[in-house]
């Protein structure tokens, strides 16, 4: 690490200690979102903060490996897209441990890579739950800038439908497949009545605890 990294990330901390929230840090750590040092500052703060700093790979890299909450979000928000080769992306991801931290990654850096795309399919057939998070992230803000492709439309929804469906999957994956499927039926009425008859076929209809989602689409048609 060159000794102007080591005076950033210096100066970092200042801002950090200078910005701690201690009743945010405990609420968080009281809902299980654990960090070896988490100092509970605001996102809209920690956008501000990192803005006084520019993109800067080495930077973005050495905060990253600090089990820090604060530090790990600013490096998102400074990595530049141009050096974050997919190899690295798979290293962080596999890295992440909290739902906050896979969504914070996935819309600050993940979604504004040009092979985002590919990464999301291939974390979603992950059998690690926050890269699978990640995958499911990254697809939903990539459809809020369009379409997918044929091919690539009924992969996410096989894949939704799968992981929707398994009983033993946590609520955080289920949910957050449901979140992507429902994106994706919002793109147009035939992308939603693709979704529709989907459900139908893998059983939605017939299982009670499925039924509720279907019902929903139904309802939106």
């Amino acid at each position: 690490m060159t000794e102007r990294t080591k005076e950033k990330i210096r100066l970092l901390k200042q801002e950090f200690r200078a910005n701690m929230n201690g009743m945010a840090s405990a609420s968080m750590r009281d809902a299980g979102i654990a960090y070896r040092v988490n100092f509970g500052i605001e996102l809209p703060r920690l956008k501000t903060i990192a803005k006084e700093f520019e993109p800067d790979h080495e930077l973005a890299q050495e905060l990253w490996k600090e089990d820090v909450r604060e530090s790990k979000i600013v490096a998102t928000l400074l990595q530049p897209v141009e050096t974050f080769y997919p190899e690295i992306a798979d290293i962080w991801a596999e890295s992440i441990n909290t739902a906050e931290m896979a969504g914070m990654a996935s819309v600050n850096l993940f979604q504004h890579l040009p092979y985002a795309l590919e990464k999301a399919f291939q974390w979603m057939a992950s059998d690690q739950l926050y890269v699978q998070v990640c995958g499911y992230h990254t697809i939903i803000h990539l459809m809020r800038r369009g379409d997918l492709s044929d091919r690539l439309a009924e992969e996410l929804v096989d894949h939704a439908l799968c992981t929707m469906s398994w009983p033993s999957n946590p609520f955080l994956l289920r949910d957050i497949a449901w979140k992507a499927l429902r994106q994706f039926a919002g793109l147009s009425e035939s992308r939603a009545r693709e979704v529709v008859i989907a459900m139908q076929d893998a059983g939605f209809d017939r299982t009670a605890e499925l039924r509720p989602y279907l019902e929903y689409l139904e309802g939106e048609e």
